[in-house]
């Protein structure tokens, strides 16, 4: 499953130029089996046994006089794969609002392609050193993808995020290597039930070292400034899986390496955990405010969301992470079918200004009514995705840390102001005669891509059980740790 997107993206790399068209309909088949993959492994998975379930365990490199085994060693647990699920849900749906690219279709479809596999990578990989290798290998295809398919400054914005990503890398990589050779092992459920005391560096420090990498991801406060302009200047399908898909991987790492490798230092940090993500809250939501873009919008709402994530992790309770890793799949579903239809609006009307736009939903109600299911997602409406993620967040955060909860709660206030605001300005204003000849979503592709989006938000929205039972398998083990 995980190297499956990576054999097309090799398929549409042999494939004559006088064929490069085939190229979205590879690309969409691989991506539809691969989803199928993880509605399978949904299936079959065990949530009674728990732990971690489909492991693949093959020996890479031995060193018998450093005393270090890399493995090839892929598996996943509750959290592992909803992160897998969201990874090829989004990939399937990117590719999906690329049908219509024409510029050197083939390299686009296959960067999309190694894109999946490196995220899938990231979400399976358990020995530390793979992981880190899937970690970088996602930079090649997102600068590549931003720089040649980008609008507006897309070299500038390719190369910020590029710079950052690798400067919060390159202090994680000093972490991983600090971590695994003061437990002797590079595999990470052993190193998530290690007691770690004597290492090569101070414990504190390999934990700054780890969480800084993630958090430049994430993004945190203050580390925030390349996702705008990434965002607003990469194609659609990029802005779906940054969005989505490429945040998350900070928010799993926080879960995955920070809290259950080093469960000390991170009750130690717990309250600056806590205090980054209500600044990232009500920072995000008041910038938000202010956007006159559509996407610069959304993205900054994405910097607003992600800290409740931070609050959720900040708990260190069983409720509260359950609810931050929720809020990672749920924020991915929304904002990625926030960014699907604002990439359409913008395919039709050529501008992303929200004083151009008015009384959208005359000529486009099918999408019109799409971006207000979004929306009302965004803000917490209870029925969908967004109100159980933050319930729980809300819950697991309000007795260990009351003030930030209360700025949370204040955020959700305020996104609800911008989000409403943006739908009536663009959709619901006067109607314009510039935008009469606009045309709504009507090809196969764009309706399932919305359609399925909008299911998957409804689905957890009303059943959040359905996603909530697999996350709690996940995150028990580490809450256990940092109890």
């Amino acid at each position: 499953m995980v190297f499956f997107p990576l054999a097309g993206a090799a398929l549409i790399a042999l494939l004559p130029s006088r064929y490069e068209r085939n190229s979205r309909v590879i690309a969409t088949a691989t991506s539809a089996i691969v989803l199928g993959c993880a509605i399978g492994l949904f299936i079959a998975f065990d949530k009674d046994q728990g732990g971690f379930q489909f492991i693949q365990r093959k020996p890479w490199i031995e060193a018998d006089i450093a005393s270090f085994e890399l493995q090839y060693l892929l598996a996943v647990d509750g959290l592992g794969l909803a992160m897998v699920g969201l990874t090829a849900l989004l990939s399937l749906v990117a590719i999906l609002v690329s049908w219509n690219v024409t510029l050197r279709p083939k390299e686009y479809f296959a960067w999309l392609l190694v894109l999946e596999t490196s995220l899938l990578g990231v979400f399976t990989s358990l020995d530390f050193i793979f992981f880190f290798l899937f970690w970088e290998l996602e930079l090649v295809p997102m600068y590549f993808l931003i720089s040649i398919w980008g609008t507006g400054r897309k070299v500038y914005s390719a190369w910020k995020y590029l710079l950052y990503t690798i400067f919060g890398s390159s202090l994680m990589l000093v972490g991983i290597l600090v971590l695994s050779f003061s437990a002797g092992t590079f595999d990470m459920i052993e190193l998530s039930q290690a007691q770690i005391q004597d290492a090569i560096w101070p414990l504190p420090i390999v934990f700054f070292f780890l969480f800084f990498g993630f958090a430049v991801k994430l993004p945190m406060f203050p580390f925030h400034t390349w996702l705008p302009d990434a965002h607003t200047d990469a194609p659609t399908a990029v802005s779906v899986m940054l969005a989505g898909v490429l945040l998350k991987m900070a928010g799993y790492g926080m879960l995955r390496v920070s809290l259950s490798m080093l469960p000390e230092q991170a009750i130690d940090a717990s309250v600056w955990l806590a205090a980054f993500g209500a600044v990232n809250v009500i920072y995000g939501a008041i910038i938000t405010l202010v956007q006159t873009d559509l996407k610069r919008l959304v993205a900054y709402s994405s910097v607003s969301h992600m800290g409740y994530v931070l609050i959720g992790i900040s708990a260190l309770g069983e409720v509260g992470l359950t609810g931050a890793a929720l809020q990672m799949f749920t924020h991915g579903a929304i904002t990625g079918l926030l960014f699907v239809v604002v990439g359409m609006v913008y395919d039709r009307a050529h501008t992303r200004e929200i004083r151009e736009l008015s009384g959208l939903v005359h000529n486009m109600p099918v999408i019109a009514v799409v971006m207000v299911i979004a929306g009302l997602a965004a803000l917490g409406l209870p029925s969908m995705a967004g109100f159980a993620a933050e319930v729980m967040v809300f819950l697991g955060a309000f007795g260990k840390y009351g003030l930030p909860t209360v700025i949370g709660v204040i955020g959700v206030l305020i996104s609800a102001g911008y989000i409403l605001w943006m739908i009536m300005r663009v959709f619901l204003g006067e109607r314009s005669a510039r935008w009469q000849e606009l045309g709504d979503a009507t090809t196969w592709w764009e309706r399932t891509a919305l359609a399925g989006m909008v299911a998957v938000i409804m689905l957890i929205g009303i059943f959040p059980s359905v996603l909530v039972d697999f996350l709690e398998v996940g995150v028990a083990p580490i809450a256990a740790r940092v109890s």
